[in-house]
């Protein structure tokens, strides 16, 4: 994220705290102050004390004063912070212009195979198992997250995936792998209105029990054109690629981010530094 980045990022977050409602108390640190100093240092990969050290700022951000790391962490947990976190998330996810198709997929979070987080649990990866969590994710084309849950590693991703699809733009369609070739996904995407399409996995379509109408027409329709819909579902590769490929993006969780509150408030914040970075190329092409 460039420094006209942060300082648009800084714009969205000063005009969403202004629309949060009257707090009882007047504070001495304004909630756009506490929410600026998370986005710093989750930007520069540090854990929150670091955020209430002078000597962590520049020209760019530079706060005349700074909360004790007590009163920052008690902010930051506050249910202001954490909806004034959600709203610029929104603000982001719902900037950008968007096409018509979507991608659902997840992606791991892996943690310390020593670490005491006991919400992070063991689940399947590329190649074996891990600890930690996972990210399923409901993306745009351009690398945008629409919608998005977090779960530990072992969360079923069709589960997941029945919660995110209505919040996909209406009239979209919406690729899947074959993990999502199942007929109670075909049947929330048609009751939102959505054209959903998921690989078909070997043989699939070919069983002896009643076949769900909606799945037997999409199977036929990617064997038709295998190439075309798995060179567009292969998109959310990229833009899970997008996400870590730069200084700042998200990648396996720090030693300081645990539990599912801290991972959240984490992975919301780098999944709105790469909307940022995103808005930024979009601008500049």
């Amino acid at each position: 994220m460039s420094s006209q980045g942060w300082r648009r990022l800084y714009r969205i977050i000063k005009r969403e705290a202004r629309r949060l409602p009257r707090p009882r108390r007047r504070f001495v640190y304004s909630d756009a102050l506490i929410a600026a100093m998370y986005f710093w240092a989750v930007w520069h990969d540090r854990p929150q004390c670091w955020a209430c050290r002078r000597d962590s700022y520049s020209g760019l951000f530079r706060p005349r004063r700074l909360p004790s790391v007590s009163e920052f962490n008690k902010r930051i947990r506050s249910e202001r912070i954490t909806g004034l976190l959600e709203s610029v998330f929104a603000a982001f996810s719902s900037s950008h212009g968007l096409g018509q198709v979507c991608i659902v997929d997840s992606r791991p979070l892996t943690v310390g195979a020593c670490s005491k987080d006991q919400a992070a649990k063991a689940g399947r990866v590329y190649g074996g198992f891990a600890r930690g969590y996972r990210l399923h994710a409901l993306v745009a084309e351009n690398g945008v997250v629409l919608a998005w849950k977090l779960t530990a590693m072992n969360g079923a991703e069709t589960t997941v995936a029945r919660a995110l699809l209505p919040q996909a733009p209406a009239g979209s369609r919406v690729l899947a792998d074959a993990n999502y070739d199942r007929a109670p996904l075909y049947d929330c995407a048609s009751e939102h209105g959505l054209d959903f399409l998921a690989r078909p996995q070997k043989n699939a379509g070919q069983g002896h029990r009643p076949q769900n109408p909606t799945r037997l027409a999409a199977i036929a329709r990617w064997r038709r054109d295998p190439a075309r819909y798995g060179r567009r579902r292969d998109q959310v590769e990229r833009a899970f690629g997008w996400q870590s490929s730069f200084g700042g993006g998200l990648a396996p969780l720090p030693a300081w981010v645990r539990t599912p509150r801290r991972v959240h408030r984490w992975v919301q914040a780098k999944l709105v530094i790469n909307h940022v970075r995103i808005h930024e190329r979009q601008s500049a092409a």
